[in-house]
């Protein structure tokens, strides 16, 4: 069964039992704008113990919010029970809600008028108490009733709102804007797991351009990510930047991305990172170390937003390495099977391409790594090493320092097709260990 087919049934089952159901929300949202949603919540003047009642089943997810999660095979959704929110006292959640049988309050108390349509699955009408459908149409962002309050009393709607934006490809309505624009400080109360989901939403779903331009314009940017917020105005040298400042590179490279994983969005974002510490002028603009100082900077950025620990990794990669493409061409034969051997490679392939697209558009280095992957077939790359650690210890040498510098410069000559024998491998460890025996 699919979300939407168990969520019509749950409506059908509740309307059976004399209650009013309705799906709300998202899901009404994206099906008027003719998009798949992703999931399906329905709104209900039933209590809580009366919806368990009917799916015994179910979980109380948020009993109280009045929230029950109803499954059948794979597909859940969310029932909650109509309700008008108590007081906001932690700008996150109200202290209590107070549960109500008319479905006007249930959407006033909700974020912005996009998201408080009610849909009747059975007949098709169009709940709409807030002018969202207007809204909708006219590709606007409004919070509902005064937005300043409604986001002293969630602060995580200062993202919300631009994610929606960014994602929907709308624009957020002026009042709304200004309030976002002189609360934005409030993001700081917010916990760092949230705002990293939404940083991830804004960067992965869509629009992820439009999402850093309006948290730039609403002062959100300044708040959470200035190390970003620094690229902007930083020069870069015409004959490989035509485009413009460091910022303007970044924005076109995220606008260019379609369905990134969050390790590359990051690094797409992050790429450049050191440069604004890094910038200087000589015979012309140069940013020497600006890989370096972007690891620097990366981590504790990414840290403190709470990312996980193997995303971080993917993202520090993909920085630490996105320069090397320049020198496909002259690397060593072993040097370049390293190169194109690195886990995910595909990543940092996509973020060579991106770089390229928005700047120079000179994409021969790119082309040439294809043409190079496509030539050389995995067991090329990453063949089996003729000599291991093991056979040095039989051949009769003590382990010691040397010993990775001999097995790298072995794989080396296997990799460049100087050798391809274990003994050939064996008399090349001899020429270099014995002397340093003798």
């Amino acid at each position: 069964m699919t979300p939407e087919a168990l969520a019509r049934s749950l409506v059908e089952r509740l309307r059976a039992s004399g209650h009013k159901a309705y799906f709300v929300g998202g899901c009404v949202r994206d099906l008027l704008l003719g998009r798949a949603p992703k999931d399906f919540d329905v709104a209900t003047s039933a209590r809580p113990e009366e919806v368990l009642a009917l799916f015994p089943r179910a979980d109380r997810v948020g009993a109280h919010f009045g929230v029950v999660l109803v499954h059948e095979g794979r597909a859940h959704v969310e029932v909650a029970t109509f309700r008008a929110d108590l007081e906001y006292l932690d700008g996150r959640h109200p202290e209590g809600v107070r549960f109500e049988t008319d479905p006007r309050a249930d959407a006033v108390r909700r974020d912005f008028t996009i998201n408080a349509l009610l849909l009747d699955p059975l007949s098709g009408e169009i709940l709409d108490f807030v002018e969202g459908r207007a809204d909708l149409e006219a590709g606007v962002i409004r919070a509902i009733g005064d937005p300043a309050q409604r986001f002293r009393e969630d602060h995580l709607r200062l993202l919300r709102a631009v994610r929606f934006a960014a994602r929907l490809g709308f624009s957020i309505e002026p009042a709304t804007c200004d309030a976002i624009r002189s609360l934005a400080p409030l993001i700081h109360a917010v916990s760092a797991e949230r705002v990293r989901d939404e940083l991830a939403r804004i960067l992965t779903e869509g629009g992820a351009r439009r999402g850093f331009e309006l948290l730039d314009a609403t002062g959100l940017l300044h708040q959470i990510l200035p190390e970003i917020e620094a690229m902007k105005g930083v020069e870069q040298p015409p004959e490989f930047h035509p485009e413009g400042d460091v910022w303007t590179h970044t924005l076109i490279m995220l606008d260019g991305m379609r369905e990134p994983s969050v390790g590359l969005a990051l690094g797409v974002l992050l790429h450049d990172v050191g440069k604004p510490a890094t910038f200087k002028v000589a015979e012309r603009i140069r940013f020497d170390g600006h890989v370096e100082k972007g690891l620097e900077i990366a981590r504790p950025l990414l840290t403190r937003l709470r990312f996980p620990s193997d995303t971080i990794e993917t993202a520090e990669a993909l920085i630490a390495n996105h320069m090397k493409f320049g020198a496909v061409t002259r690397m060593r034969e072993s040097k370049l099977k390293r190169f194109l051997r690195m886990p995910d490679f595909d990543e940092h392939l996509a973020l060579h391409r991106l770089d390229c697209l928005s700047s120079h558009r000179n994409l021969d280095n790119y082309e040439f790594v294809k043409r190079k992957l496509a030539e050389l077939p995995p067991a090329q790359l990453k063949p089996a090493r003729l000599v291991t650690g093991r056979d040095l210890i039989e051949a009769g040498y003590r382990p010691g320092p040397l010993f990775k510098a001999v097995l790298d410069e072995i794989e080396d000559a296997q990799l460049e097709g100087r050798i391809a024998t274990r003994e050939e491998g064996l008399a090349l460890a001899r020429e270099i260990l014995t002397p340093a025996v003798e």
